[in-house]
């Protein structure tokens, strides 16, 4: 008996060329070439006084260049034999954020982050009603209060002022 583990080892250490961190990395590397062609119309500015295509443009550089380290990384899983067990999971948060996105201006940023933070922890997570109600209160109100107070950001008012 071979200590490899059986007759399955030369097809698990042979996955092909499409792995799960192949497609992860190109994955990557898209995001990081759509965020740095968005700053193409966006002054650069300097190091001592960065504009606004600034961080877009060296946050898309570094998606680039971790997508190509992953993607041209050795090994990984074939991506048929990947499971996707946590689909729902990564449904459910896409919806939420897309919802969020789409709120934000209607309903403000406390009731938005306040539903968020509630879908999240309640529906995802399955949490208890009550921990889930005051954790979401405390967050929404709480990063409300750090962003708008004390670091004088202005957010989204919705209705009611909230």
């Amino acid at each position: 008996m071979s200590s490899e583990g059986g007759g399955d080892s030369a097809a698990a250490a042979k996955p092909g060329f499409w792995t799960g961190e192949r497609v992860a990395g190109l994955a990557l590397i898209a995001a990081g070439a759509a965020a740095a062609a968005e700053t193409r119309g966006l002054p650069f500015g300097t190091l001592g006084r960065p504009g606004p295509g600034y961080t877009p443009l060296v946050y898309g550089s570094i998606l680039l260049v971790l997508g190509a380290v992953i993607g041209l990384g050795r090994g990984g899983v074939a991506l048929g034999a990947l499971r996707w067990g946590e689909i729902k999971h990564a449904a459910m948060i896409l919806a939420a954020v897309a919802f969020a996105a789409a709120a934000i201006d209607r309903l403000g940023y406390r009731l938005t982050m306040l539903a968020l933070a509630a879908f999240l922890i309640g529906a995802v997570e399955r949490r208890p009603a009550l921990p889930t109600a005051l954790v979401a209160l405390g967050l929404s109100f709480g990063t409300h209060f750090v962003f708008w107070t004390l670091l004088r950001v202005p957010l989204p008012a919705g209705p009611f002022g909230l």
